[in-house]
């Protein structure tokens, strides 16, 4: 599957696909500049955090399964959601919001909005790994209906420390 067109998503709720407020659409390659800086954004305040640049997005919307949305408001970009599909199974890769976007509940329509295009692509299960220290993450798929299911340890690595990543699945059919 290649990257997804650009456009607005006719699969989502009308009343969040508004010009008033903010909209998800679908994502491509030639969103990577607009991506990288939403990343950037998202992640720079956490010492240590992998930040993903404009030529790694552009690789990982290449991948077979790849799919990505993006919430903006007007014509500013908030956030987005990066996954992949593999038979039938979906991974939610990451999910970035500026800090200025976070507790407005565009995160949850992000990953419920990435969930039910798996779905309609053929996945039975999402999953996703989170920072064990990334209490506000684990809430929000908690609260999406995520799972607890398995752990690696020591896999981020931050300054002085390692932080676990939490394995997380979500079977929502």
């Amino acid at each position: 599957m290649s990257a997804p067109e650009a456009g607005p998503d006719p699969g989502l709720d009308p009343d969040r696909d508004t010009a008033v407020g903010p909209r998800l659409r679908s994502a491509g390659a030639f969103d990577v500049q607009v991506l990288a800086t939403l990343h950037r954004a998202a992640f720079e305040a956490q010492p240590g955090a992998e930040i993903w640049g404009a030529e790694a997005l552009c690789e990982l919307l290449a991948m077979p399964g790849s799919l990505a949305l993006i919430v903006e408001a007007g014509r500013a970009p908030l956030g987005f959601a990066l996954g992949r599909i593999a038979a039938e199974e979906a991974e939610l890769l990451t999910l970035a919001l500026r800090p200025e976007a976070r507790r407005l509940g565009l995160g949850r329509a992000l990953v419920d909005a990435l969930v039910a295009r798996c779905a309609s692509l053929g996945a039975d299960k999402v999953s996703l790994e989170v920072a064990a220290d990334n209490r506000a993450a684990r809430k929000l798929y908690a609260a999406a209906g995520f799972q607890q299911v398995g752990r690696r340890r020591g896999y981020y690595l931050r300054p002085r420390r390692a932080v676990d990543a939490v394995i997380m699945l979500l079977v929502p059919w």
